[in-house]
Formats: structure tokens, C-alpha cells, sequence
């Protein structure tokens, strides 16, 4: 499912409405939808290396607002669709730890994860559902997105030809890389579960902590 759901994703770097297929998938991978826009910017900055940093701004506003729609989820609908969003992704078991590192922590957890493959919605919906505070939520995913995504289009940008060149010839490996990246983000949010190796009150959190 997610190799499919992958395939269809680098298939919109060829769209004609390409911008608007990278707006989209920004703003629904905040919230709901399990593959990060990333591979599909890095495509479109290698077709496009001027217009790289354009690129990096769609995401990063996009994801922002994703991330607000990914917030009011868990604010106002966690019980009737927040769960379930959760639940597919298999992320519900690391819902209680990331709302209590998000209490304890707030602004420092979402900018943390930026430079982190931690799926962004499991940060997003929890966010909204503990009652973090909206001007953090927003300042804090901002700054974490566009570390992301105007990272890279700086990159395209500044290094466009010798980068393009090296994932041409390189391209079955970064494919395969690109899968592991998504994979790791859901193994690294395993972390928050407890398997790491933290001892931190809250590493085993559980709902019970959260009433």
C-alpha cells in the first residue's frame, strides 16, 4: 500500500498542475496522509533547479497549514476522527508519550522534529488535542517545516546541475533511500513509545496519564 500510495506520489512531478499536486500533498501529509512530500519536491527541483526555492515555500506553507488542519482534528474531532487517522497509520501507541512531551515541552518537541523523520501529523493532531498553545503551534511548525523544505530548495537552487546529474545516475538507489526514510519515520515515532532507551516520566506514558 504505501509503495503504491509512494509510486503515486513522484507520478505528480510530471503533472501539469505539478505546484498544485505539491501544495496538496503538503498540506494532507501534515494531517492524514502517510507519504512526505519530499520525494516529490526533490523531483520537481531536479526538473526545475531555478524554481527550487519556490517549491521549498509551497511546502512549507502548505505543510503550515496542514499542520493547523492536522491541530483542529485533534482539537475538536480527536474521538471521532482523530483515532482513526492514528489507528491506520499505526500510530495510535505513540499518541499518549508525543502528548506528553508536548506538555512538557511544547515549541522545543515540533522543532525537534523537524530535523527528524517523525511522521509531522502524529505532532500536529496531538498538538490540537493537549490545547498547545496556537501561537506556538504555528511559529514552532514554521520554523521546523521550513527548516525541511526551503533546505532543500536552496540546495536545488545553489547546486541544481552537479545535484541533478548525481541522482540521474544514481536514481534506483535515492528510490530505494527515499522508502527507508518513510519507513524510518514510522520506526523513529516507535521511539516515543518507549522503546527507546529514555527514562524521562514521560517515555511510558499511557492515556490513563492523560486524564
Amino acid at each position: 500500500m504505501l509503495t503504491r500510495l509512494y509510486q503515486w506520489t513522484l507520478a505528480k512531478a510530471a503533472h501539469a498542475h505539478a505546484e498544485r499536486w505539491l501544495f496538496a500533498i503538503s498540506f494532507m501529509e501534515s494531517s492524514f496522509f502517510p507519504i512526505p512530500p519530499h520525494p516529490l519536491l526533490g523531483l520537481m527541483c531536479l526538473a526545475r533547479p531555478e524554481r527550487a526555492i519556490r517549491f521549498g515555500l509551497i511546502c512549507t506553507i502548505a505543510s503550515v497549514l496542514g499542520g493547523l488542519f492536522g491541530y483542529a482534528i485533534g482539537h475538536f474531532l480527536y474521538e471521532a476522527v482523530g483515532q482513526q487517522i492514528l489507528a491506520a497509520l499505526g500510530l495510535s501507541g505513540k499518541f499518549p508519550v508525543a502528548a506528553c512531551y508536548l506538555r512538557e515541552y511544547g515549541a522545543e518537541i515540533i522543532l525537534v522534529k523537524g530535523a527528524t523523520p517523525i511522521p509531522f501529523k502524529l505532532i500536529t493532531i496531538t498538538a490540537g488535542f493537549v490545547g498547545l498553545s496556537l501561537v506556538t503551534f504555528i511559529w514552532a511548525s514554521a520554523l521546523s517545516r521550513a527548516f525541511q523544505f526551503m533546505l532543500v530548495g536552496f540546495l536545488f537552487w545553489k547546486f541544481g546541475s552537479p545535484i541533478k546529474i548525481f541522482i540521474e545516475k544514481y536514481l534506483a538507489w535515492l528510490s530505494a533511500l527515499f522508502l527507508v526514510l518513510i519507513v524510518g519515520g514510522f520506526v523513529a515515532a516507535s521511539m516515543l513509545s518507549g522503546g527507546g532507551q529514555a527514562s524521562d516520566k514521560c517515555s511510558h506514558a499511557t492515556m490513563t496519564d492523560l486524564r
